[in-house]
């Protein structure tokens, strides 16, 4: 498939001050794409547009909050496309269940995504124009033991994703998903366990943004790892548990 020209278009990453936003904003600056880089942080983002080669400015969110993405998105106005990262975690399972934790994860990596694309996926209907990239993750395929909250929000986000396409694989807008395993971030730190085939930042960066130049509606990486939990869909319940939990 041939690569898509986004030089000179307007997009909004949302969930940029840090790890996977942050590279993702520096690959794109350096192809020629305005972005417009929002999180809760303003030092954060205000630090981040000064490193940025291209035109670039920020916009603080918090996307748990309906009067402030509304705020957010009436402040960047027209957009060529938006950048779904924003993300919290806290690793727990069922047996020791935190109720402000799990609501949080549920509220600002699932609900906060739809709170966005309220805002933006009508002006994009009504253009017939625009592009929607969506951050699940390699978790989103099956549900693991210890992750209550993240892993199903994350199956949330994925679901999401394939509903828009089904809706607007037609249109002139364009609907993706990326599904990334491990990455070296602030959330990560707080695992206890071995996490294989982790990545580093920008390298998981280069792979969405080589997502982003194609029509491909979906891409799981790494690679190897992916394979694991794309064919742990296939199992047995009862082999399932037996191997995953």
């Amino acid at each position: 498939m041939s690569d898509i020209d986004l030089t000179g278009k307007r997009y909004w990453l949302v969930g940029a001050g840090d790890g996977l936003g942050k590279a993702l904003a520096h690959c794109m600056s350096r192809a020629g794409i305005e972005v417009i880089v929002s999180s809760r942080s303003e030092d954060k983002l205000a630090a981040l547009v000064d490193e940025l080669p291209g035109k670039a400015s920020f916009q603080t969110v918090d996307i748990s909050d309906d009067d402030n993405v509304r705020e957010a998105a009436a402040a960047i106005g027209e957009i060529d496309g938006v950048v779904l990262l924003a993300g919290v975690y806290w690793p727990f399972g069922a047996k020791d269940w935190d109720a402000d934790q799990a609501v949080a994860m549920a509220d600002v990596n699932f609900t906060g995504f739809m709170r966005v694309l309220g805002q933006v996926v009508p002006q994009f209907v009504a253009r017939d124009a625009g592009h929607i990239v969506i951050t699940s993750s390699l978790t989103g395929f099956r549900g693991l033991p210890g992750s209550i909250g993240y892993t199903a929000s994350k199956a949330a986000t994925m679901s999401l994703a394939e509903c828009m396409y089904a809706d607007l694989r037609k249109t002139g807008v364009r609907v993706q998903v990326a599904n990334p395993g491990f990455i070296k971030t602030q959330l990560t730190e707080k695992n206890e366990f071995n996490m294989p085939f982790i990545m580093e930042p920008e390298d998981a960066a280069r792979e969405m943004f080589e997502l982003m130049l194609t029509e491909r509606f979906k891409k799981s990486f790494p690679t190897l790892f992916s394979l694991l939990f794309r064919g742990s869909q296939f199992l047995p319940d009862w082999l399932y548990y037996r191997i995953f939990a």
